[in-house]
């Protein structure tokens, strides 16, 4: 039989070995996170600042669209009113309250929708 003969010192020199290898992997996972963490704080205020303007942007094309549809509106009034006599007879006559003989008026008004509390402050 072989007798095998390990002293103290080795078995010292391989935990002292074993606890500076579990060192340097937590350093290595410190060192990990710590780049990581920077990558991250470079990055993300210009992709909240990148989420804040497509989000303007969209509000703006809301707007956009809106006024586009209202400016078509006004373009239609406008040009039927040039154009279209009866359409200037009926406004007219809508407008000052006048009705023909024998004609009976059905006035069908649409409520207002009440502004928003912050609608007044963005204009």
């Amino acid at each position: 039989m072989r007798r095998v003969d390990y002293s103290y010192g080795d078995f010292r020199a391989r935990r002292e070995a074993s606890v500076w290898r579990r060192l340097n992997r937590i350093l290595l996972v410190l060192l990990i996170i710590a780049i990581w963490l920077v990558i991250v704080s470079l990055f993300l205020p210009p992709y909240k600042k990148l989420t804040r303007s497509r989000a303007e942007i969209d509000d703006l094309q809301q707007q956009m669209n809106e006024q586009q549809n209202l400016l078509a509106r006004q373009t239609r009034e406008v040009n039927l009113l040039k154009t279209d006599v009866t359409y200037l007879e009926t406004i007219a006559r809508d407008r000052l309250d006048l009705m023909k003989e024998g004609e009976t008026i059905f006035r069908l008004e649409t409520t207002r929708a009440k502004p928003k509390p912050g609608d007044s402050a963005r204009r």
